[in-house]
């Protein structure tokens, strides 16, 4: 799970548009955050990437409501996800939120209604979520909505280095459940999804990654600062230049840049979320395309479905082979390195005299009053 509100930028140091306007053509674009309907200025944003981006989806734990729904009226044709972390008492326990799941499920239900056709729920997968996994997808089909799993990272902008998987198999169980769903279904889209959901289960077990990871090659992530990186999934920044202060060509062929690909050739997380595999699945199509060919001609020949077990390691573990410990020592997990968050000088100086959580609930709350002013105010 991500940390990153508990290490707020300034909203001063912020991205701005006209930063934003320097970005390259590209063919997807995924504005994340923390919360990204904090920026009060999300549509200007949206405005800008929409010159330049073949489709944009927005990650979102559905908070804003209002804001969300006035977004996707000027934009009708932008990908909303909302983190929805399991069924009501779950995601509610997980996120802290009060009424969470009932504020995300109704705001999809409303985008939904008034036509939204890319909606639908993100779900990080960990040992206390897990047993509403299908449950969750089922919920989602019905709606006719996207579902997009993760599972348990660490990372210096996820502001995280103890997250784990502590039971492996049950966790793979229900991930196994969840790709023969898609399997089964009518649809070669999740087909492929059943692929990367397969790959968590790699993933889970710390094995090295299905598919090469190309970040920093043909994908790049920008933080709030205008630093840009290959990833957010990094232990530690790795800066390949700053677009606040470069040209986009400057920084993408910088001396700097290349350092950054040549770290990414040999870098061992093995990570396994959408950000790197999607572009990784198709520039590698023949890789899951031949694994979902396999499996679907077993379903309609032998009705023989997808197990875990065909995974090696998964029956080296439960045949005592491999140990919980030595899977443990392969993990991105770090029980003793300090956090590094990646904030700015000035960033840092805010959280030595207050939380990052009072200050993330002092920005929302003078946001909600400025719209929805107390009487006499």
């Amino acid at each position: 799970m991500c940390n990153r509100y508990k290490a707020p930028s300034k909203a001063e140091e912020e991205i701005s548009v006209q930063t934003i306007k320097k970005l390259p053509k590209m063919y997807f674009t995924n504005i994340t955050g923390g919360e990204p309907f904090i920026r009060t200025d999300l549509k200007d944003i949206v405005r800008e990437l929409r010159k330049i981006s073949d489709r944009i989806v927005i990650s979102t734990n559905g908070f804003f409501t209002d804001r969300i729904v006035d977004l996707c009226k000027d934009f009708p044709d932008i990908g909303i996800r909302i983190s929805i972390e399991g069924l009501e008492e779950t995601n509610n326990e997980i996120r802290g939120i009060e009424d969470g799941f009932n504020r995300g499920y109704t705001t999809l239900k409303k985008l939904v209604d008034m036509g939204m056709k890319d909606v639908g729920f993100g779900m990080t997968v960990q040992d206390k979520n897990a047993p509403d996994l299908v449950s969750l997808y089922q919920l989602s089909d019905k709606m006719n909505m996207e579902f997009a799993t993760a599972s348990l990272h660490n990372s210096f902008y996820f502001v995280e280095t103890k997250n784990r998987i502590h039971d492996r198999p049950m966790v793979a169980q229900h991930f196994e459940n969840l790709v023969n769903e898609l399997l089964n279904s009518n649809s070669p889209k999740k087909w492929f999804r059943a692929y990367f959901n397969h790959g968590l289960i790699n993933y889970i077990y710390a094995q090295k990654r299905l598919l090469p990871c190309d970040m920093s090659f043909d994908t790049f992530f920008i933080d709030p600062y205008g630093d840009v990186m290959p990833c957010n999934g990094t232990k530690d920044k790795e800066v390949m230049g700053n677009l606040n202060d470069q040209t986009w060509e400057e920084l993408w062929n910088s001396p700097e840049a290349e350092a950054v690909r040549k770290k990414v050739r040999c870098c061992d997380r093995n990570c396994w979320m959408i950000g790197s595999v999607s572009p990784a699945m198709k520039k590698y199509i023949w890789k899951p395309g031949f694994w979902v060919l396999k499996h679907k001609a077993f379903y309609f020949w032998k009705k023989k479905k997808y197990s875990m077990y065909e995974n090696k390691i998964v029956r080296d573990f439960h045949d005592g082979k491999v140990t919980k410990e030595e899977l443990d020592a392969r993990t991105t997990c770090d029980m003793i390195t300090p956090v590094a968050n990646g904030l700015s000088e000035q960033s840092m100086e805010r959280l030595r005299e207050q939380s990052g959580e009072a200050l993330v609930d002092a920005d929302i709350s003078a946001q909600l009053n400025s719209l929805f002013p107390k009487e006499g105010e």
